[in-house]
């Protein structure tokens, strides 16, 4: 890890790569139209990036189409594609240092958890998938003699994946892994809060050895680009994360165009439930207190709704209270800042405005809501809030804790429920039955015990409810860029 001088002096030199990729090469967008990209952490332009819109992804949509039924990826040896992804991976992790600095300027998140965190992360989901590749095998089924039906696998084409801004390369990955393993084509879109890191892997996937034209990266607006994409007629699914809103957006453009598959992973409002008889308060205030303002709040699996027994309710307030308070909110590129900027000014003014809902509301400012100028909000915690109240039902995506007063177990798992989300829960007990009951009970894709925000590549990601559906990372994932085909020989 580079010390905070070496971070900025590397900053000051940076010149990212701002055009579109399509077809193996960056090129300006068609209509020649840029938008400025914004350090949300000092408010300085970071330069012009392409400005994609209808006829950019037509062309990144026959790029990968062409590459596609020309089948030098799609009708490549499983062995082969498993090598060249290898190496893709090697290469994020080769160029670690200059995609973590893109990162942190593009989204205002600590350099320390892009490097430490996102960067390998994502380096080790597109080996993970590469490593898969040869190991998923096909089926035959138990039919009579005389017959022989075989169930294969088939990658489904060309897939959009439109991915969010607050973990920019590791959504990513968490797309274009299982997308390109199983032999698609891809049209890449990232946010445009945070485009310059899947900018740059464009490149690195030609030097990996994927062939042109199979990852296409087409940055701009999501009412332009996204749009785009989920309309286009020869793109066969889309795989998409963030709100609610636009997901639902993509599930019209499905019925508006050709019914192509939907994948979303969407909003949370996710309840994490603490119980009197949590093996260790300090631990579960510790791991509530990271599951909301880890990434400042800009997670949707983040336990914003804390769910705390009447008993120790007081000395848990208290406690994460503290802990808030002695966050080391500033500088993104400081190595010892635990808390960077939030996305942009626009986001910020939301995340405010929510803690003003919240006092409005009648919940208790226990801890932060202020302002520290920019894109810093500090890390905030409102106690005596009620399920009802917004701040309770509605994603905010920043760092605002809301504390809700419970009776017992069962008033935990009813208010947990009494949500449009179901993406991620969490609950905090040293009894086995409520363990597992919590965890049978609460309807959500992710349920943690005496944890939150736990997992590995290999355990499925997504949601229940207005969440979404689908399923990111492990094997399961496969199933959203793969068609089932059934050949049946009859050999009578």
């Amino acid at each position: 890890m580079l010390t905070k001088a070496e971070w900025h002096a590397r900053a000051a030199a940076l010149k990212p790569e701002t055009r579109a990729f399509i077809g193996g090469d960056y090129v300006a967008a068609a209509s020649g139209k840029t938008f400025t990209k914004i350090n949300p952490a000092t408010l300085q332009s970071l330069g012009e990036v392409a400005s994609c819109d209808v006829e950019d992804v037509n062309r990144a949509v026959a790029a990968a189409r062409a590459a596609f039924e020309a089948g030098h990826w799609s009708r490549m040896a499983p062995k082969e594609r498993k090598l060249r992804l290898m190496r893709f991976a090697e290469l994020i992790l080769e160029h670690r240092t200059e995609l973590a600095l893109l990162e942190s300027l593009d989204t205002g998140k600590t350099i320390s958890n892009a490097y430490g965190d996102d960067i390998p992360g994502a380096a080790n989901c597109i080996r993970w998938f590469g490593e898969l590749i040869d190991k998923v095998y096909d089926e035959v089924a138990p039919t009579a003699g005389g017959t022989v039906a075989m169930i294969r696998r088939e990658a489904i084409g060309v897939v959009g994946a439109v991915v969010p801004w607050n973990y920019p390369l590791l959504m990513t990955a968490w797309k274009i892994a299982p997308i390109l393993a199983a032999g698609n084509s891809c049209v890449l879109k990232p946010a445009e809060q945070s485009p310059l890191t899947g900018i740059f892997i464009g490149r690195l996937a030609i030097e990996a050895g994927i062939p042109e034209g199979v990852l296409n990266v087409v940055p701009g607006m999501g009412e332009t680009a996204g749009r785009a994409i989920g309309l286009h007629m020869d793109v066969d699914a889309v795989a998409f994360t963030g709100s609610t809103e636009v997901g639902k957006y993509f599930m019209q453009y499905s019925g508006q165009s050709n019914l192509k598959r939907v994948g979303l992973e969407c909003g949370g409002k996710s309840p994490n439930i603490v119980l009197a008889d949590c093996p260790d308060l300090d631990r579960a205030v510790e791991g509530s207190a990271w599951a909301i303002f880890y990434n400042a709040g800009e997670t949707c699996s983040a336990g914003s709704r804390i769910l705390v027994q009447d008993s120790i309710k007081d000395a848990f307030v208290e406690k994460l209270s503290a802990f808030a308070a002695n966050l080391k909110l500033g500088d993104p590129l400081d190595p010892e800042t635990q808390m960077g900027a939030l996305v942009d000014q626009s986001h910020t003014k939301r995340v405010l405005s929510y803690i003003d809902i919240g006092k409005a509301e009648g919940a208790t400012l226990a801890q932060g809501g202020g302002h520290n100028g920019g894109c810093f909000v500090q890390p905030t915690v409102f106690s005596d809030v009620k399920n009802e109240m917004r701040i309770a039902q509605e994603e905010i995506f920043g760092p605002v804790a809301s504390v809700i007063t419970i009776r017992d177990l069962d008033e935990g798992i009813r208010l947990g429920n009494a949500s449009i989300y179901g993406l991620g829960a969490g609950v905090w007990t040293s009894d086995l039955h409520s363990a597992f009951r919590a965890s049978n009970e609460l309807r959500a894709g992710v349920v943690w015990v005496n944890a939150f925000d736990a997992g590995d590549i290999t355990t499925p990601f997504g949601g229940f409810k207005q969440s979404g559906f689908g399923r990111d990372k492990s094997a399961h994932a496969f199933d959203k860029y793969t068609d089932l085909k059934t050949t049946w020989f009859n050999l009578a």
